[in-house]
């Protein structure tokens, strides 16, 4: 495959480093900060690929317009598409293709959200296996980009083996896997050997994710699993210098004058890319980045109140902000 960049990250020698898919928080803000830090790849949040179907036709596109990206300022892009019917996915992927043009195309089937499961998509459509290889067939079909999938360690009685073999002859280019089951939501221990257990069903580069929080976890995930990188989630939230940390292999300490820093720099990026209303989506982002901070419950009870790039300013002057 010409354009599969997937490869030629592996060929690096070094583990792939990607900031995972995240509804409401990888957005192209996020996106930004976290390349800076070194995220080889980063995804787009999930995007329907229904409501791309269905809005196939007008000129201002609203689906389009939150998978917007700056080549120069974000690493490798992928866009992830969530849903179960093939023919929208097929007409998705070829809209993204022509007007996106993002580096790859990733296909959901690990969300365990349950308005995500009721329309038998994300970690529903897993278990799905008919649906799941119509879904990956039209994707292929309609697009010249590496297209990759994000599953489970198991949803219903469905496992990653079983999920794999069943599409093992597709030129599926990249699988990130969080290691825990769908049962298990986002809670208990993963299982990261999950990636040795999968490995001779799939031909492709292949992510370990889930539970993955600095740098002792990730280089556990990664001496456990031998993935060929890690997907960086909840953990890139708190800490989005993690990838820092891996690339130069050594743990970074910021304080509350760094991490108040950060906290403006991307409520100025958000401001700037999205527009001041966006402030709302940084509040619960900025919430968990102040995890650990000696005033973290009073200054996160503020944060959720702010409008304006001048509340943000106000707020995180008082906190030692120097901008």
């Amino acid at each position: 495959m010409k354009n599969n960049f997937w490869e030629k990250l592996k060929k690096n020698g070094r583990p792939i480093l990607a900031l995972a898919p995240m509804a409401g928080f990888t957005d192209e803000p996020f996106r930004q900060i976290c390349s800076a830090y070194g995220a080889d790849v980063v995804y787009s949040e999930m995007v329907s690929a229904t409501a791309l179907y269905y809005q196939r036709e007008k000129e201002d596109n609203e689906t389009l317009r939150l998978l917007k990206w700056n080549e120069a300022r974000e690493g490798k892009y992928v866009v992830q598409l969530f849903g179960s019917n093939p023919d929208h996915f097929a007409v998705a992927t070829k809209i993204v293709t022509e007007k996106i043009k993002p580096h790859g195309i990733d296909i959901n089937f690990g969300c365990p959200v349950g308005k995500v499961l009721k329309q038998g998509a994300g970690a529903d459509l897993m278990r799905n296996l008919s649906q799941a290889r119509a879904v990956i067939e039209a994707t292929l079909a309609n697009t010249s980009l590496p297209v990759s999938v994000k599953i489970r360690a198991k949803s219903s009685d469905v496992d990653a083996v079983a999920f794999l073999k069943n599409i093992s002859d597709l030129k599926v280019a990249a699988l990130m896997i969080h290691g825990r089951t769908l049962s298990q939501g986002f809670a208990g221990e993963p299982d990261y050997a999950i990636v040795n257990k999968v490995r001779p069903h799939f031909k492709g580069v292949i992510l370990i994710n889930g539970g993955i929080n600095d740098r002792e976890t990730a280089e556990r995930a990664l001496a456990e699993s031998g993935a060929d990188g890690l997907g960086l989630g909840r953990g890139a939230l708190a800490r989005p210098w993690l990838f820092a940390e891996l690339k130069e292999g050594r743990d970074i300490v910021y304080g509350q004058t760094e991490i108040i820093s950060l906290l403006y720099r991307h409520a100025k990026l958000m401001s700037e890319l999205k527009g001041e209303g966006a402030l709302v989506e940084w509040r619960k982002q900025a919430c968990w980045c102040v995890q650990g901070l000696p005033s973290a419950s009073r200054l996160r009870s503020r944060l959720v109140q702010v409008s304006s790039l001048n509340d943000v300013t106000n707020i995180l002057q008082e906190y030692g902000l120097n901008d």
